[in-house]
């Protein structure tokens, strides 16, 4: 009998002291971790209120917490990486001109040799796009948009476009990535809207408020989007997760998971220790 692949494991550099990415993302990289994910907000508004998680009444993070850009900072892990794959977790799509995206993008998915993982989201801070002179309620549009030039930037010899948000003659577009069709597109959030939009436009899916132990009761709806469209592959589907246990592998793998962010570690200083006792109990689970 074919054996079923295991769950790939990811970890997120958003848990850890910013003085700590580059170390943990290296042992990570030689431990066999498949990804890093990397959060991002382009500027955070002193004054700010909702979250993105479901029944919380205030932002997870101040607003004075370190932010990197996250290309520059993904092509510098590229730098001193092999294989690990580099995401973002979730980039703001919709607040930058998809020039501006393309031409990042396709430059650490070429300076990496194709490693990016393009996670994506429509946002959630009203204030954040209010600051920066954009409108917050037609920003599920603006990103589709954006989506939708950048991949034609990344395959076609010339662009032109005529839309609701942009505008633009014959433009070239070179060089391109390394991935056929451009990084793949790993698409945020858990409304219906963005399930929709992950089964028409996403590689992957990064709900935020589903992980391994109970994503399974939304599965459904992204499967049903999928056959309502006629999408025959489903995408790949990221979550946060304790694992503990091969049956919380083999659990999250059974809910439709495809690749588990973890975080076997309580504080930063104890990471690339807690990324060995993982990597050593789970072993089997790392060989190709």
């Amino acid at each position: 009998m074919t054996r079923v692949p295991a769950v790939k494991f990811a970890i997120t550099l958003g848990t850890l002291n910013i003085a700590r990415w580059d170390e943990v993302t290296v042992e990570a990289d030689r431990l066999g971790f498949e990804s890093v994910w990397l959060p991002e907000h382009l500027v955070l508004p002193v004054q700010m209120a909702g979250s993105p998680f479901a029944e919380s009444d205030h932002p997870p993070v101040p607003p004075d917490v370190p932010i990197m850009d996250p290309f520059s900072y993904l092509a510098w892990l590229a730098a001193l990486t092999q294989q690990i794959r580099l995401g973002t977790y979730v980039y703001n799509i919709g607040l930058r001109h998809p020039f501006t995206t393309a031409r990042a993008a396709a430059t650490v998915d070429i300076v990496s040799k194709g490693r990016l993982l393009l996670g994506v989201g429509a946002s959630w801070l009203r204030g954040e796009w209010e600051v920066t002179g954009l409108d917050f309620d037609s920003r599920g549009p603006r990103v589709d948009e954006t989506v939708g030039i950048c991949r034609r930037l990344w395959t076609e010899p010339v662009v032109e476009h005529q839309g609701r948000f942009f505008q633009f003659g014959p433009v070239a577009f070179e060089p391109k990535p390394v991935q056929a069709g451009g990084p793949a597109i790993h698409i945020g959030g858990d409304s219906p809207v963005a399930i929709r939009r992950v089964a028409r436009l996403g590689a992957g899916w990064l709900p935020m408020n589903y992980s391994a132990t109970t994503l399974a009761s939304v599965m459904p709806l992204l499967v049903e989007e999928c056959r309502r469209i006629g999408r025959e592959e489903l995408p790949e589907v990221t979550v946060g997760g304790s694992i503990d246990s091969r049956e919380d592998i083999e659990a999250a793998q059974s809910a439709g998971a495809t690749r588990v962010i973890v975080r076997p570690w309580r504080r930063s200083a104890e990471a690339v220790d807690g990324l060995r006792r993982f990597r050593d109990q789970f072993d089997e689970y790392f060989a190709s």
